[in-house]
């Protein structure tokens, strides 16, 4: 059977996994997603090759699989707050090994690493012209400790790249920049071409399955381990097609597409599954386009959002300056290697849905969730949810209303990423000042696009003045709002609140809008694309039907309404046209990535980090060691923590600003910080002692254990005290107790922040037991050796009906554990009564159980390379050199 062939593109020839003589007619009837594994394991997976390409074919059968298989990514994307919390571990881990009297430099990563800066610049200023400028210097200034730990980094760890501030957002660097489609590597004097992949530690990941490039989002415990030799392995997926027919409507946008995808996609299981998308619609889209829906993987709660490779990839990589030569190369690849998108095509897939594209409306989402779409005539039913609307809290005219629009944010790689959707807004922004049109002063406005680029092609658009003189001038290039870095709400809206109680709402152009995320004060947001944020803007409020309502009245008094000012298809098509050239890219990234202050920024060098004890941004976490073992086997623990359905990583381990009245903030203030400027709580995931007393605090989250108990808290119960979770953990350590957390539906759905695991595990937790787990949550708690178990659908929170008191015995040897295993569970009530269930290990392969069985990712990381390099255990890492396994 012949595994290898030779392409020869242009000038060059390539060896190459020929994968139609090694599949033969089955590979046409693979996902496309399914064709790029086999060449991964058919390359890299050395003598396990032939079997596990073998499962991938046999997955033909039923369409699932219980079989295990390797992928071995081409590279590794971090961005800084989760590239920080790593760095950390990495620093850790490497004083461990010194300590341990070996050479802290044999920990040294074996795939390339590239890191952006963008989840730390903040909306301090807005609505001028050195708003820019401004909030970059102060992002410096906030986080110049973080920033050097990175540059350390890249002098001490061999293939970490770092992309200074002002380079744009992770995923859309990708896009535009990194990501080659197709790549090639020299191996032996021979020259390879292979997919290009990757897993990067942002849930958004799989924007760049968008352009045809097999890449999903991981924890950083995770990436941590496929850096140092902890093998990737997953079961062969299970994939939903989604098949799209039509076309969209003049005036709908791919953001309206993304939000009803979201929609449709969250009524499904989605859980470790993989979704590709086919059909003849999928044709009618842009790369671009593409992108957006892809962006919102996380949010419809699958593993990938893949679109193959067609000539709208080639379009795409051609407009955003990729040479002609590599261009060729991908198509040549991509036709040769069956990889090429034929609209006509009916792969096997485990599930099947159709959308048309026609069917699409303009769309928002909200106001808690991204895949609670609605039309924008629903806004005050929407808001219901939390409470009516109330005209009796409005004051005069000039003051923010009940449902005053507080931010007005055109933001996130979401939705930025492409360039019609932000000339949509400038098409907007300009009919807009034609009329005389401005938001009212208590609205918040923003633009903070994904990329460097944008700047030049709004401007070459002749939209960049109209958008600045309706306040969205550009604040920055990074996530801005969408991560919570929204800065301070405007004065009137502050007092609003404070005086009358109003509601205050959030419209952004981003990807989520769980309660707190934008902003700690605000309960309330929609998603929206990028024209319809700017109407909202000038409109003020959310208390109207934005489709017929005037949005505000021009210079002569008349009412304007949204149809007046929409910008159709083929106004949208023209200018985007006229703005674009190749040459920005290159051009805008360079300037950026030439940063005088980057340059300029003292950082250590060495093999170990120097840490700084009075440092309260980068201290050295308890968990990057050898730990304390494992935390399976049988237990009997309090639940230090009782929880519904849908809590976010945001509701675990929050991103934005710390609270001037928080424990994280007497904690701060209590070592010299300034209380004025405590900065976020995504810049300080390099001090665990911050982080562990921000778990749980989001206003929304409810124990359940007891009504009464404020967020952030719970009963002591040996004592009955109640206490901050931290205070109470650390008690119950000391009295010798273990301890669980139970939740309900999708726990843990959202970003893809360790930090929400590693909270956890600070505060002693065993096991979590759920109804149902987000992928990347899950894979995160098993990284810290917690046991995540399912609960069965009877018994879920509400039904359990857990009080202080109550212990839950939980039978999880590590020798009875396997994939998807049955648990033995006992509720103790503390009146003597015992409930029996059985639960579900959410554990997926059998090197989940080796994690957990040794307490964790990073244990393992540290027992690996404190071992020789011909032991087992160090053989245990990933086959690197591309051999034959014919």
């Amino acid at each position: 059977m012949t595994t290898f062939g030779a392409l020869t593109s242009g000038e060059r020839t390539y060896r190459i996994v020929d994968l139609p003589a090694f599949a033969g007619p089955k590979l046409a009837r693979l996902p496309w997603l399914h064709r790029i594994l086999l060449e991964n394991v058919l390359r890299k997976a050395g003598p396990a090759a032939p079997e596990a390409a073998g499962a991938i074919l046999a997955w033909l059968d039923t369409g699932t699989s219980e079989a295990e298989i390797p992928f071995s990514p081409t590279r590794v994307m971090m961005h800084d707050t989760t590239c920080v919390p790593a760095l950390v571990d990495i620093a850790g881990l490497r004083a461990a090994l010194a300590e341990a009297g070996h050479d802290p430099a044999r920990l040294a990563p074996i795939l390339p690493v590239d890191v952006s800066v963008d989840h730390s610049i903040a909306v301090d200023h807005f609505g001028t012209a050195d708003a820019l400028a401004r909030n970059m210097a102060r992002e410096l200034d906030r986080n110049a400790e973080r920033y050097r730990l990175m540059k350390w980094a890249t002098r001490a760890l061999t293939g970490v790249r770092v992309h200074p501030p002002g380079t744009g957002i992770m995923h859309t660097l990708n896009l535009e920049r990194l990501a080659s489609v197709v790549t090639t590597g020299v191996e032996d004097g021979v020259e390879w071409a292979m997919p290009d992949t990757l897993i990067g530690t942002d849930s958004h990941t799989p924007m760049i399955n968008g352009i045809g490039v097999l890449a999903w989002g991981v924890g950083g415990l995770e990436a941590e381990g496929a850096l140092f030799g902890v093998p990737t392995t997953l079961r062969v997926p299970d994939v939903v097609g989604v098949r799209l027919t039509g076309a969209l409507r003049d005036g709908c946008l791919a953001t309206d597409l993304a939000l009803t995808v979201t929609q449709r996609l969250r009524r499904l299981d989605l859980a470790d599954r993989f979704v590709e998308f086919f059909g003849p619609g999928v044709a009618t889209l842009s790369a671009s386009e593409r992108a957006v829906i892809a962006n919102m993987t996380p949010e419809f709660g699958a593993n990938s959002g893949y679109f193959p490779i067609d000539a709208r990839t080639l379009d795409y990589l051609t407009a955003t300056g990729r040479p002609a030569e590599h261009v060729a190369l991908v198509r040549d690849y991509a036709q040769r290697q069956g990889l090429w998108f034929d609209p006509d095509a009916r792969p096997r897939y485990t599930d099947e849905i159709e959308i048309a594209l026609d069917a699409v409306e303009m769309s928002l989402a909200g106001p808690r969730r991204p895949q609670d779409r609605l039309s924008p005539a629903a806004t005050r039913t929407a808001l219901a949810a939390i409470r009516p609307l109330d005209a009796s809290r409005n004051a005069n005219a000039g003051a923010p209303p009940d449902g005053a629009v507080a931010i007005a944010a055109v933001t996130s790689c979401t939705n930025t990423s492409d360039p019609r959707l932000i000339v949509a807004a400038g098409l907007l922004a300009r009919k807009a000042r034609q009329r005389g049109l401005v938001p009212p002063a208590w609205v918040k406005t923003s633009l903070a696009p994904g990329s460097p680029t944008a700047e030049r092609y709004l401007r070459r658009a002749g939209v960049l003045d109209d958008l600045a003189a309706i306040g969205f001038d550009i604040v920055g290039y990074g996530c801005t709002t969408c991560i919570g870095n929204s800065g301070p709400l405007t004065p009137a809206i502050e007092t609003a609140m404070a005086e009358r109680g109003i509601l205050p709402v959030a419209v952004l152009s981003g990807n989520r809008n769980f309660p707190g995320r934008v902003h700690p004060q605000i309960e309330a947001g929609f998603l929206a694309s990028p024209p319809l944020v700017v109407a909202y803007a000038l409109a003020g409020d959310v208390d109207r039907d934005i489709l017929t309502d005037p949005i505000g009245h021009d210079r002569d008094g008349r009412p304007v309404h949204l149809a007046a000012l929409w910008p159709t298809s083929a106004e949208i098509e023209a200018a985007t046209a006229a703005a674009a050239d190749p040459a920005d890219y290159d051009a805008a990234y360079a300037l950026a990535e030439a940063s005088e202050a980057w340059e300029t920024l003292d950082a250590p060098s060495g093999a170990l980090f120097p840490w700084d004890e009075a440092s309260t941004y980068i201290r050295r976490a308890p968990f990057a060691s050898a730990g304390e073992g494992s935390r399976l086997g049988h237990l009997r623990a309090h639940p230090i923590l009782v929880v519904g359905d849908d809590i976010t990583t945001d509701h675990i381990s929050p991103a934005g600003a710390i609270g001037r009245s928080s424990a994280a903030a007497r904690h701060l203030v209590g070592r010299g910080d300034d209380p004025a400027d405590l900065n976020v709580y995504a810049a300080r995931r390099g001090n665990f002692e911050v982080m562990l007393r921000g778990l749980f605090t989001n206003k929304t989250v409810r124990n359940l254990l007891d009504p009464a108990i404020p967020p952030g808290s719970t009963i002591h119960a040996p004592s009955g005290a109640m206490l901050p979770l931290f205070e109470a953990a650390a008690r119950y350590r000391a009295e010798g107790y273990s301890v669980v957390v139970v939740a309900g539906e999708r726990y843990g759905m959202g970003s893809s922040r360790d930090w929400a695991a590693k909270g956890v595990a600070l505060l002693g937790v065993r096991a979590v037991l759920a109804l149902g787990f987000e992928r990347i949550h899950r894979s995160n708690l098993i990284g810290m050796g917690i046991l995540p178990l399912r609960l069965p659908a009877e018994a879920g929170p509400a039904a359990l009906a857990l009080a202080s008191g109550d212990e839950i015995e939980i039978e999880a040897a590590p020798e009875k554990l396997a994939p998807r295993a049955s648990v033995a569970v006992a509720i103790h009530r503390r009146d003597g009564r015992i409930d029996r269930i059985v639960a579900t290990a959410a554990i997926e392969t059998s090197l989940e159980i080796e994690i957990l069985a040794a307490g964790g990712v990073l244990p393992l990381i540290l027992r690996r390379a404190s071992q020789p390099a011909n032991s087992a255990d160090r053989q245990g890492a990933p086959v690197l050199a591309l051999r034959s396994s014919t």
